[in-house]
Order: C-alpha cells, then structure tokens, then sequence
C-alpha cells in the first residue's frame, strides 16, 4: 500500500511555514492520541502516519529531500525520525521511540549516575568607594555538603547500598499502556536505582549535610551593579560523584551622595561662588583620588562642564579609568552682610540693565536631565 503525501496527512499547503506545521500535527495528534481512542487501530494508524510526516516536514533538510523526490527521497531515514525533532512534545507523547524502535526520545534511563551540584547565589552589597577602589571581604554560605560519615554514600559506615530488586537499578520502572510504552520513577528506590538497608545515622541516609562556609571573595575594581563573580566549584557538591556546581556572587553597589556613575564617567555638580565665576580662580574638585585643584576662566557662566580625565571609575578589566563631569553652578548667598549688601548694590548700578530677551528653545532639550545633556555634549 502506498504512503500519503506527508502534506496531505498534516492538511498544510506545500508552502507551509514551520510554525504551521507544527501546529497542524499538535492537533491530530491530540485528535487520534492513543489515550483518547483505546483500542482503535485506526486512530493508532493515523497517530504513526501523521507522526511520520512531521518528523519529515520539521526537519529542513528532510523536508527538501522530501520535496524533491517524494518518498523515494527520505526511504533510508529510518521513518524520517529524529528524536531533537520532536522535543516540545513531551507532554503528548512520553517515550514516543519506543513505539517506532528509537529508544527513549525524551531521556530517561539509570537516574543514579553522578549529576553536576546546584549553582549557588550570593547578593553583596557594597559601598560605591569599595567598587571603586576594589576590596577583599569575606561571605558565609549556607550549603549541602557530603556526609563525612558515610563519604556522601547515604549508607551507615561498613555498610554499602544494594541494586534496586524493581527496576534493577535504572531508576526507572516501565509499563505498557496501549501501545506506548511508559516510564514512571520507580518506587522504591526513587529513581536512584540503589536501596539503602541501614542509611547513616548523621545524614538519615541523604548523603549530605547543611553546613555554612566561609568564602574571601576578591572585588575588582570598577565592579558595577548588577555584575557577578563566578567561584567555580563552590556551589552544592554533585551527587553520584558528579563535579559540584559554581557560586555566583551578584553584586549591589551602593549611591554615592555626590557622584552619579554612567559606566566608566562620573559626573557631579560644584558650587561655586559668583565672584569666582565672575573675576575667575581656582575650586577644589573632589574625585575618587581627593581633591582636585581646577582653574575657573573669568566670565565662567553657570551649567559649564569641565572634563578632568582619568578621574572616572576604572575599568574591570583593568583596561584604563573614564573621566569625571564637573558642572558649575553658581552658589546665590541667602543671608547677606550689610557691607556685602552695599558692595552689591554698587555693582548693580555699573552692570547693564536687565532685559528680558525670548529666545527659541526646543522643550525636549533644554528639560533633559542635567547629566543626559553633559554626555551628549562630550560623546
């Protein structure tokens, strides 16, 4: 008897996109699942057949071979299967392979084997001078480490665990149900394929034990948040053997009370006083590395920003430091002497009279933030 068109059976066009493809064979099989039609060798047929045409049409190269020389073109693809290609359907299918000869297509087998150890997360806080300057502190995790008594076997000492008698140490126990054949955790040994006859009274048979560890972990400098350190093989211990998994610290630093960071720039604001903008001299700037000395032109209008470089963050790779943004703002004095008062009053009078001049602006510009406007003046 010969075989349907694989679109035919799917009901797609021949141009059809994956998605829709995909689409079309969830709903048939949903429609002729095994589950839904007991003991109907129709729908059995029709449950293969549509599972044969998807494992052609999902899988490109397949698929053109397909296209261009029929059924002739995948005859030695061993049905057109290939377990990757039908991963997402787990729910549906369960040990699919088993009923086209493939094996277990969705894993399975011996569940005791040595397994890779849980990662571990540690949140550190910091302040914004230690990410600056790096620092060297010291964490304590709580974490699962291998019994000492039993050396993580679960089993009290001079005794060891034996092969599971159910399921002959695979973990695993299986059952045929209509013609799928199921794999279920076994029962008795829950799925680790081993018994323990007399489990280690310091563990109660886990294998492992909760301790706390104290870890020194090494901050770069530069370190911003959101970043995180890897220690490798300092998260939980793998089972079976297996290697232990890593530690990951997540750093947090901390606002500073004067600088913003953006990057590698820092940027800030400095009062400073009208007759210094006005007659010019020199402000202090603070920076990373202390104080500054900066010469103000003559004539400095307020809102201009000076570019100390080099006095930025550095880079946590060790690769150079960015540049520090200091904004002028012109300090207005709340409470005046009445000798500063008069000096200020003769001043008005020699100064041109205020007028006030309009000029365009454009509204998304000029209500920018301060430092979003610095940035973009200096690149």
């Amino acid at each position: 008897m010969s075989k349907r068109d694989y679109y035919e059976v799917l009901g797609v066009a021949r141009t059809a996109e994956d998605v829709v493809i995909k689409s079309a064979y969830r709903k048939l099989a949903m429609q002729y699942h095994p589950d839904r039609n007991p003991g109907d060798k129709s729908a059995e047929d029709k449950f293969k057949e549509a599972a044969e045409a998807y494992g052609i049409l999902a899988d490109g190269e397949k698929r053109s071979l397909y296209d261009r020389f029929g059924h002739a073109g995948v005859s030695t693809t061993n049905s057109g299967f290939d377990p990757s290609t039908f991963r997402g359907f787990e729910d549906l299918f369960g040990n699919l392979g088993e009923m086209f000869g493939l094996g277990d297509l969705f894993g399975g087998g011996r569940r005791g084997g040595p397994q890779r150890g849980a990662d571990l997360r540690y949140d550190l806080e910091i302040s914004f001078e230690e990410a600056a300057r790096g620092t060297e502190t010291t964490i304590q995790i709580p974490r699962h480490e291998n019994c000492e008594a039993c050396k993580g076997t679960g089993a009290a000492p001079g005794t060891s665990a034996t092969t599971c008698t159910q399921c002959r140490g695979l973990g695993q126990v299986r059952f045929q149900q209509g013609f799928f054949t199921v794999a279920r955790t076994c029962p008795q040994c829950r799925g680790n394929g081993r018994v323990i006859a007399k489990p280690c009274q310091t563990c109660l048979g886990a294998g492992r034990v909760a301790r706390e560890r104290k870890k020194t972990v090494k901050i770069p400098a530069g370190i911003a948040t959101g970043q995180q350190l890897r220690l490798q093989g300092e998260g939980e211990p793998g089972a079976g053997g297996g290697p232990a998994g890593h530690l990951f610290v997540a750093v947090h630093v901390q606002e500073h009370e004067f600088f913003r960071r953006d990057g590698l720039n820092l940027f800030c604001e400095i009062s400073v006083n009208f007759t210094t903008v006005a007659l010019g001299g020199e402000i202090e700037v603070p920076t990373l590395d202390g104080s500054e000395t900066v010469k103000i032109h003559e004539g400095t209008q307020t809102g201009t920003t000076m570019r100390l470089r080099g006095k930025g963050m550095p880079d946590v790779n060790g690769s150079g430091r960015g540049d520090l943004f200091a904004t002028v703002q012109v300090r207005t004095p709340k409470k005046l002497s009445r000798e500063q008062r008069h000096l200020l009053d003769q001043l008005s009078k020699l100064l041109p009279a205020e007028k006030f001049e309009p000029r365009p602006r454009e509204v998304d510009e000029d209500e920018r933030n301060l430092f979003d406007r610095v940035k973009d003046m200096f690149g």
